[in-house]
Formats: C-alpha cells, structure tokens, sequence
C-alpha cells in the first residue's frame, strides 16, 4: 500500500470522523436528525455518527450507505449499540442501491460535499423517495460573503486532496431547490470557532416536489 492509499484508507477518515462530530457540529445534528420519520435512508452514513440523534420510536426502518469501509463497520457497530436492525451497505450517492420510491425521507449530513456528481446525487435522493418525502440536510458550503468565497477558492484544490475530496465552494439550498426540491431552511451561518473558509453551514428540510 502506498502512503497515499495508506493516508486515504487510514488516516483521512478518522480525521473527517473526528471534525464532522465537534461540539458544534454535534448541535447542529441534534437539531436536525431526529426530525426523521417512516422509513429511512441515510447518505453517507460511515462512522455512525447520527445514530445517537435518531427517533428510534419514530423510525419504521433504517438504511445507508457508505463508499468506506472501515467508516461502514463503525455504522453497524453504532446500529447494534443503538439496538436496531439496519441495512447498511457500500455504495455511492450517484447509484444508491435502493429501488425507487423506497424511503419517506432521506438524511444528509457532510457529505454533499464530497460526492463526485452532486446534481446527480440529488437525482438519485428523489428517486428513492416517495411522493411527499424529505431530504433533512446539514451541510457546509459556498459562504454568502466574496471575501470567504474568494478563499475557499484558493484552498479547495489542497482541501480536497487532503480532506477525501470534500469541496468547500458546493451550493447547498439552492442546488437542492434546481433539483426538484423546495427547501425549508431552519438555519445557516459561520461555524463559532471554526474557520470561516470551512465553517459556512446551511440545515434544513428539502421536500420532493411532485
């Protein structure tokens, strides 16, 4: 194995695992994730960071997916932890291995950012969901402010390369509202203490329009 895939197998994602679950973040997941219902769909569900923030009196059924697969073992550790089934297998967004109209909502968090094809994510998030169902998102994106976008511009190509191909200059409601979606914001704003190049979060409903 070469330092590369050495980096990107074992070291990459414990540092993204450890990130994406400070305090803050943590707050922002617990405002968003347990307003999921019915059966359940979770993108990019490695580390099984959220399982701790789900409804399980709320929940019919439970699945996600996962490009990584040490992340994936940690989210089937989180599920048996937590005490509930779930279908948990290796894939990515722009192919989710689910049949149409499967879910009543689908759960997003950090990780729109780093999928090859957004647009066509977002695709296969509708897709899967069922007339009247939601997307629950919580991202970090493109910032409202010229300054901070003029600076994420000048850092994403090195980000991305160390951070798993994250992507700090990705639109969020907006690229959801074009993909047949209409978007019910419940917040955005700079992460306190964080960078402002990689602290601008935007969280919210996404429902699939008809």
């Amino acid at each position: 194995m070469g330092l590369t895939s050495w980096y990107e197998a074992k070291i990459m994602p414990r540092l993204i695992t450890c990130a994406c679950s400070q305090g803050q973040v943590m707050k922002r997941r617990a405002a968003i994730v347990p307003r999921a219902r019915g059966d359940v769909f979770e993108l990019g569900c490695g580390g099984g960071i959220n399982h701790a923030f789900y409804d399980a009196a709320a929940i019919t059924s439970y699945a996600g997916i996962d490009p990584h697969a040490g992340l994936l073992d940690d989210a089937r550790s989180a599920a048996r932890s937590k005490g509930w089934p779930a279908d948990l297998r290796q894939g990515r967004g722009e192919a989710i291995p689910f049949a149409d109209a499967s879910f009543d909502c689908v759960v997003c968090t950090f990780t729109l950012c780093s999928v090859d094809d957004a647009p066509a994510v977002m695709r296969e998030m509708r897709r899967v969901l069922r007339p009247g169902g939601t997307v629950l998102f919580l991202e970090h994106g493109r910032a409202p402010d010229a300054g901070v976008r003029r600076w994420q511009q000048r850092i994403e190509p090195v980000w991305s390369r160390l951070a798993g191909g994250c992507h700090l200059t990705r639109p969020i409601a907006s690229a959801l509202e074009g993909s047949g979606f209409a978007v019910e914001s419940l917040g955005a704003g700079y992460t306190p203490k964080a960078p402002r190049f990689a602290g601008w979060m935007e969280w919210g409903i996404a429902h699939k329009r008809a």
